[in-house]
């Protein structure tokens, strides 16, 4: 047995469970390969968006913390599984299924450690503080920028409503104002060329 002390066998087991996210797939392409991202890609790309647009928020944020959310908040797929943001019916259940992952994988670490984390998850689903806000508007404008760059693939596979994407992004000028003109820009054109069916 390797010989390390309670806290760092917690945290390397939890670490090591958070490899799962490499084979928890998306349902947005990468893209220079036709494949689906995974979700470390994701949260690592959040991540560098997150210092990278950070002066484009409306108010100004902890980078540091909102990158700490951005990497951790899709952890709890690794229990609850990747849902489909248009999927209604399984977000139905989501927020259920996500709370008992979250209690189960954060549970890996160290106590403090175990609380630290599960509130930056909460903070992050609840969106109420200015870090949260911004840390959900990348969540949302990562896939709209891939989308969009590959000609709305995933839109089109799944029947996507450019009405369902301006409703998924409603409250985007909260967090900025220049992303959230950017996002209106991207469904409008979307929409134009045919990535994004219309009512």
């Amino acid at each position: 047995m390797l010989n390390m002390d309670d806290r760092l066998r917690s945290q390397i087991g939890f670490m090591l469970e958070l490899d799962k996210m490499k084979t928890l797939y998306r349902q947005t392409y990468v893209l220079n390969e036709d494949r689906k991202e995974n979700d470390a890609e994701h949260s690592w790309h959040l991540a560098v968006m997150a210092f990278l647009l950070a002066e484009h928020s409306n108010q100004p944020v902890d980078v540091l913390k909102v990158m700490k959310m951005v990497l951790i908040h899709d952890v709890v797929e690794i229990d609850a599984g990747d849902t489909y943001c248009y999927d209604a019916e399984g977000n139905k259940t989501k927020a259920e299924r996500e709370e008992k992952a979250a209690q189960h994988i954060f549970g890996l670490l160290p106590v403090d450690q175990k609380e630290e984390f599960y509130a930056l998850w909460r903070e992050f689903e609840e969106a109420a503080t200015a870090d949260s806000k911004f840390a959900n508007l990348l969540d949302r404008l990562q896939p709209i920028l891939l989308n969009y760059t590959r000609d709305g693939i995933s839109w089109k596979e799944h029947g996507v409503y450019s009405d369902q994407v301006r409703a998924r992004n409603l409250h985007s000028s909260e967090a900025s104002d220049d992303i959230a003109a950017i996002i209106e820009d991207i469904i409008s054109d979307a929409e134009a060329q045919g990535f994004l069916k219309s009512r």
